[in-house]
């Protein structure tokens, strides 16, 4: 079952089959008039805790941070259960992270991406 889920960087263009945009960073970007903003809800809590943040900044190797990423997604599961019943039942989603995540494979987006495509398939 192709699930309708993708993921971009909040400022890349509002595509007609976005669906619900869902900003998942910790911080709000800065200077961004309201009425200038991508996204339709801001769900911080899905983006890394601000102490995991520092550490990526300060160079933790990627493998820990998947880990200790979805450690705390743990605790966010009413969050990623509603964005998979949303995505189950055939409605578009959107993650948006920060616009300096060039790297998709090296972005919570695809990790929290995973996280509902597996939720919405039942597997956890």
């Amino acid at each position: 079952m192709k699930l309708p889920l993708k993921t971009k960087r909040w400022d890349e263009p509002r595509e007609s089959d976005d669906g619900l945009r869902v900003l998942i960073t910790r911080y709000r970007p800065r200077a961004l008039p309201k009425e200038d903003e991508t996204w339709d809800v801001w769900w911080k809590d899905l983006g890394p805790s601000p102490g995991l943040l520092k550490a990526f900044q300060s160079g933790l190797e990627w493998n820990e941070y998947r880990v200790r990423y979805l450690e705390e997604m743990k605790s966010q599961g009413e969050k990623v259960g509603s964005l998979a019943r949303h995505v189950a039942g055939g409605q578009p989603l959107t993650l948006l992270c920060s616009r300096f995540c060039v790297e998709p494979l090296r972005c919570h987006r695809t990790l929290l991406e995973k996280l509902v495509r597996d939720a919405a398939r039942g597997r956890r």
